[in-house]
């Protein structure tokens, strides 16, 4: 799919810029939105079941990427017909068409479509890359030994379940990938760690490991597990180099336990879970020396860290009896942290690729959240439009979401 970009004339650029000075609705709607986002006009053309999902796809998107309001008369003005040509006019500093001309004839490839097309517009508008095509997994949880995996898009449609073993599953993770995500199953009773295709469907054991194995996070390299094992004692973190099949040891503390590792971006640290204080706190470990330090302190426990793309992890923390979702920089310290969400049930908070916004499960539904520190304060003091965006209605209990970037 080619998206193509068309500077606007020097006549037309004028001629909207006149125009924009006398349309104050080109401001974004402050009754809804405590932070003000780029105005957007969405007036494509089509009544078609595909056509329609395209729309609504579009308006969707556009709404939680968290940089465009959806209003009438804006500057930037998408329109056309979905399943020919569509054109988003005035784009970016440079007042550029994005345009996309892909058929289609079912209402999920025109979602598919509307995806690219936001995350073109994103890109071009901010430089930065759009999420709307990156997958989160999850698992549902339909009794306490009883539960399967699922995927969806960011928007909540396209809601595909990946596995149906009626057994527990937990914690899953993407390959870098983006194809390959790592779970642990009770197939077997014990956890053990399974590699399933999500195109596909082909699902294999990770390695035959003696006791408990869970926790699986796949370095950026591809190559790398981080994982916790148990067969030689209590729960501790290894590396398993996949390619050859060997394991190193990277922790040894035989009075506590080890969980949720996850990797920096370059792939030389590791963040995980210890209760090595006897309650739950998060770590910071050098891989090459195996050197590691507690790196949070503020919270009775601190649980589920992820490292996103720009260098901070999100994790819970629970305060006050109910959990936080927090951000900080893991080299800094505590000093950088910021809280980001209201008190609740906050769990298994997952980074976007786009390292603003966060996936995560609160009292077994999931939502979107904005960790813009603009957005933050405004849904903290209770703006509707900024505060967490729930994915998706369905009944049941949702969990352990985690985005593919």
């Amino acid at each position: 799919m080619k998206f193509r970009l068309f500077p606007l004339t020097c006549a037309f650029s004028l001629a909207l810029s006149l125009l924009a000075a006398d349309k104050p609705a080109l401001v974004a709607n402050v009754k809804l939105y405590g932070v003000e986002r780029i105005p957007v006009t969405v007036a494509t053309t089509g009544t078609t079941p595909a056509q329609t999902a395209f729309n609504a796809a579009l308006r969707r998107n556009l709404q939680i990427s968290g940089y465009f309001d959806v209003t009438p008369d804006a500057a930037i003005r998408i329109t056309g017909t979905p399943g020919g040509t569509v054109v988003a006019s005035n784009v970016g500093k440079d007042k550029v068409n994005v345009k996309i001309s892909t058929p289609f004839t079912d209402a999920k490839a025109g979602r598919m479509v509307a995806r690219e097309l936001v995350d073109a517009i994103v890109n071009v508008q901010t430089g930065n890359k759009g999420f709307a095509r990156e997958r989160i997994a999850f698992a549902q949880r339909k009794g306490k030994d009883d539960g399967e995996l699922f995927t969806c898009y960011p928007d909540g449609y396209d809601i595909r379940q990946l596995t149906a073993d009626k057994h527990a599953v937990v914690g899953p993770r993407w390959a870098p990938n983006k194809e390959d995500i790592y779970y642990t199953g009770f197939l077997q009773k014990t956890p053990l760690v399974y590699r399933l295709a999500a195109s596909t469907g082909a699902r294999n054991l990770l390695a035959p490991f003696k006791g408990l194995a869970t926790g699986a996070a796949i370095a950026p390299d591809g190559k790398r597990c981080a994982i916790i094992l148990s067969f030689q004692g209590n729960p501790e973190l290894y590396v398993y180099d996949m390619p050859a099949k060997t394991i190193n040891r990277l922790t040894r503390t035989l009075r506590a336990s080890e969980a949720s590792p996850c990797w920096n971006p370059k792939g030389d640290k590791i963040v995980y879970v210890s209760d090595e204080t006897r309650q739950p706190q998060i770590y910071l470990l050098d891989v090459a020396t195996k050197k590691s330090a507690r790196i949070t302190r503020t919270g009775s426990q601190n649980t589920n860290p992820d490292w996103g793309p720009d260098g901070r992890i999100v994790y819970a923390s629970k305060r006050g009896g109910q959990n936080v979702l927090v951000v900080m920089d893991p080299l800094k310290g505590e000093d950088s942290a910021c809280v980001v969400t209201a008190p609740g049930g906050w769990e298994h908070p997952s980074w976007a690729v786009d390292g603003r916004h966060v996936v995560a499960e609160n009292n077994g539904a999931i939502y979107l959240i904005d960790t813009d520190p603009q957005v933050v304060a405004s849904a903290l003091k209770g703006c509707a439009g900024d505060k967490p965006q729930l994915l998706f209605r369905n009944q049941g209990h949702w969990m352990n979401p985690a985005w593919c970037r």
